[in-house]
């Protein structure tokens, strides 16, 4: 297949007043994504996958994939707690024209390193699309080691992994990984070190605050992509910017959400118990008056 490269934006799920799918609000912004030339990263973290049915885990997958229209690719999530539940979304959104589907570790359960290598194995086994690794073990409490993503790197069908443990020394050993062979790739989940995985090697990146500011976040990896490093640097220090703002005030996906909905308000509110308050809606609100870019 196609070497998977470039800036990913995990993409927000529209909801309207009653906590439904907004299918059509979704649509336009895989539309927005798409013109500024950012790929789309369905029913992630950003996405509130695990505010979501499986079936409207499929909805928004498909729905993705329509928007897109070929013009940039569509990744999608489809990790459970459980491997057989893994197995089930994934067998169920391959057919959809995604080019590669990501699983995190599995939450709540506490999982060894032997169980997580068992647990890929046979989701791989199972999918004809090609999976990514997903470490975020600041909200599954799992963390996958690089010598185990250095194991299933080996499986044909593992392709990479996005990292978003939220440290340099974290990307860094797999980015070691992905530089000792060429079937397997890095994309750097946290938005503070999109440009620093991409000089070392990553393949490219899954960025929430893509949301906010995608004319930026794909400015980054175009200049690093043109060679052109003060631009790049330019780029980056305002995502920077944004990020350090932003997530100070709270859950960095409800605060992703809550600023794109004071400039877009059609994709609604996160799904509860997520709450906003006054006083902190109108903090988000300052930020995406200075962040929010509606024009590629």
């Amino acid at each position: 297949m196609t070497k998977i490269s470039g800036p990913f934006v995990a993409i927000v799920t529209p909801f309207d007043g009653d906590e439904q799918l907004d299918i059509a609000a979704l649509r336009r912004q895989v539309k927005r994504q798409a013109g500024a030339g950012n790929g789309v990263f369905c029913a992630g973290t950003n996405g509130e996958f695990y505010a979501l049915s499986f079936e409207e885990k499929l909805a928004v997958a498909e729905a993705c994939v329509e928007a897109a229209d070929g013009r940039v690719p569509v990744l999608a999530h489809i990790g459970e707690i459980s491997t057989r539940q893994t197995i089930l979304l994934g067998k169920a959104i391959q057919g959809l024209g995604v080019k590669a589907v990501s699983a995190i570790t599995p939450s709540f359960i506490a999982c060894s390193q032997a169980e997580l290598t068992a647990h890929y194995r046979r989701v791989a086994d199972a999918l004809t699309v090609p999976l990514y690794l997903y470490n975020i073990p600041a909200r599954t409490g799992n963390t996958l080691e690089p010598q185990t993503a250095r194991i299933l790197a080996d499986h044909p069908n593992i392709i990479g992994i996005k990292d978003s443990a939220g440290s340099q020394e974290s990307l860094d050993a797999f980015l070691a990984i992905a530089r000792e062979r060429d079937d397997f790739d890095v994309l750097v989940g946290p938005d503070s070190l999109v440009l620093h995985g991409l000089r070392n090697g990553a393949a490219g990146c899954i960025s929430g605050l893509g949301n906010i500011a995608p004319v930026t976040l794909n400015g980054i990896h175009a200049a690093f992509v043109a060679g052109d490093a003060a631009a790049a640097d330019a780029h980056q220090t305002r995502f920077g910017a944004l990020r350090k703002e932003l997530y100070a005030l709270g859950f960095p996906p409800a605060m992703v959400k809550r600023a794109l909905y004071r400039a877009i308000p059609e994709v609604g509110a996160s799904r509860l118990p997520v709450c906003i308050s006054a006083e902190l809606d109108a903090r988000i609100a300052a930020i995406a008056a200075d962040y929010v870019e509606l024009r590629a």
